[in-house]
């Protein structure tokens, strides 16, 4: 069964690129491509792809505003970042906006389709670097009281998917099930009232859960 992908690129050279990269990959087709996100819900609700690429640096709407607009019509499809930034701002704005994952164009050729499994597979795939600044962040901040009630195996959870682990890592890492991983994750997002993994990862640390 193939994959839709849907991406949103202003750069033509780089747009044409990925689609050429899709081609000569049987596992996804290219549900649309376009460059501005102006019509980005109607785009969702015609062409309802499985993944969403999304360059942040766009004419009309950046990304970030793209990916909140999609999240707030209700979409829960995951949505991978692709951009040369890699400041704390747009991480961070991207992920609270809803974002699944953020990978560097600098990454593109070697770890796309890596990133794409990925969140297929429920992770939040991040470039090395990326991965790196957050988890920096992290442990400069100290923990304050917990407001939202998060239980310590939650808390334990949230900060190794923190990390970078995915369920399967997290449940070897903390001695349970994939499933008793699921559940813990299905009471964190409406504990934060968060719809993904980055997102809920990207609150804890904002707020200093974690």
């Amino acid at each position: 069964m193939t994959t839709s992908v849907l991406f949103f690129e202003d750069n033509n050279l780089l747009r044409e690129s990925l689609c050429s990269m899709f081609s000569i990959n049987s596992q996804y087709i290219v549900a649309g491509a376009f460059g501005h996100v102006l019509n980005i819900v109607d785009h969702m609700k015609k062409l309802k792809p499985d993944i969403v690429l999304m360059d942040i640096d766009m004419p009309g709407m950046n990304g970030i505003e793209a990916v909140r607009k999609i999240r707030q019509a209700g979409y829960t499809t995951p949505i991978l970042m692709l951009t040369v930034f890699d400041d704390n701002r747009h991480v961070f704005d991207a992920i609270c906006a809803g974002a699944s994952g953020y990978l560097l164009k600098k990454h593109l050729p070697t770890k796309l389709f890596i990133a794409m499994e990925e969140l297929q597979s429920g992770g939040a795939p991040m470039s090395p670097s990326i991965a790196s600044m957050v988890i920096q962040s992290m442990y400069k901040k100290p923990n304050l009281p917990n407001p939202y009630k998060l239980t310590p195996r939650e808390t334990d959870i949230l900060t190794s998917l923190s990390k970078g682990n995915s369920y399967k890592l997290v449940a070897t890492e903390l001695a349970i099930s994939i499933d008793t991983v699921r559940t813990h994750i299905k009471s964190v997002y409406e504990k934060l009232q968060v719809h993904s993994q980055a997102e809920a990862v990207a609150k804890a640390i904002h707020e200093k859960l974690i």
